[in-house]
């Protein structure tokens, strides 16, 4: 029988599916690196960028567009992580589980969050057609062009974060910060 190709960090293909590896499976995979250990200036140069982007813009609003682009990206870790931290700024629950569905549950966000999670999807999912004129005019008219800035360097900033998590393996509910 040939073994199982793992295919990501959390699963295997099996009988041509993915499904969920094993505890045993997952203590068995080799450690990948300490990102902030061995490149610590590009460490320190991303936490500067998120500091900086978040300057000016609503508490509430970064953990939401956080929360987002962690759901897109399929950052675990990063989504365990902002949804605590959402919870101890005091978001509410139903906000929280209306994130992944905002469209669908439009009552629960502000218009000004609405574009904000719009302009979240269009930049994180760029490669998917780009961010459309109609969704940063959205966005420029609820934020003016500091406000904008920040927002941008948000979303560049937790899609950078996602990629640091997926790529070094790091797991949900383990917050190293």
């Amino acid at each position: 029988m040939i073994p199982p190709l793992k295919c990501t960090l959390r699963s295997v293909v099996r009988n041509s599916r993915f499904v969920p590896m094993t505890t045993a499976e997952i203590k068995t995979e080799p450690a990948r690196l300490n990102f902030a250990k061995v490149a610590p200036k590009a460490f320190r140069a991303v936490i500067g960028l998120d500091a900086a982007a978040r300057e000016g813009l609503d508490p509430a609003l970064v953990e939401l567009v956080q929360i987002r682009s962690s759901q897109l990206n399929h950052c675990a870790y990063c989504l365990h992580m902002h949804t605590g931290d959402a919870r101890k700024a005091g978001e509410s629950e139903e906000r929280l589980h209306m994130t992944g569905v905002w469209r669908e549950a439009r009552h629960f966000f502000t218009a000004k969050e609405q574009a904000a999670l719009a302009l979240t999807e269009s930049v994180t999912l760029i490669a998917d057609g780009g961010v459309p004129d109609a969704v940063y005019a959205e966005a420029a008219a609820h934020f003016d062009e500091r406000e904008l800035a920040q927002l941008l360097a948000l979303i560049f900033t937790i899609n950078t974060w996602n990629r640091i998590a997926l790529a070094t393996g790091k797991v949900a509910g383990t917050d190293e910060r």
